[in-house]
């Protein structure tokens, strides 16, 4: 058993900036698990196009709203109490609304290394 703290993963390689937002890779590969547990928060007024090709990845919103729209023009409302879940690898464009950062609790299969950084820039956006 062990603990972890927001505050601990801030002073290491855990700690992302992702450009749009901050993620805490509180669980990562080498912890063993089989899964990534993340604090991601998304800033306020942003909008990432955001492909996750080796990773299946659920999204949990606990503050803030938005909302997520896959390439074919579906749009999802995020808000407390939602999950979102990107079981196909799917491209997608997360966005947050202006008036406050959305704070999601994001869990990833496999694993993540917890150091992977999002490239928001070109047509493709952002993979790994």
């Amino acid at each position: 058993m062990f603990t972890r703290q927001l505050a601990d993963v801030e002073k290491s390689d855990f700690f992302v900036d992702w450009g749009n937002g901050t993620s805490h890779r509180l669980l990562t590969q080498k912890d063993g698990m089989g899964f990534t547990v993340c604090h991601t928060v998304v800033r306020a007024g942003s909008e990432s196009r955001l492909h996750y090709r080796r990773h299946f990845e659920a999204c949990y919103c606990i503050a803030g709203a938005g909302e997520v729209e896959g390439m074919s023009g579906e749009v999802h409302r995020i808000e407390p109490g939602t999950i979102y879940v990107l079981n196909e690898h799917d491209d997608h464009y997360l966005r947050a609304d202006a008036a406050s950062d959305m704070i999601l609790v994001s869990v990833f299969n496999p694993p993540l290394d917890g150091t992977e950084r999002h490239v928001l820039s070109g047509n493709g956006g952002s993979a790994y």
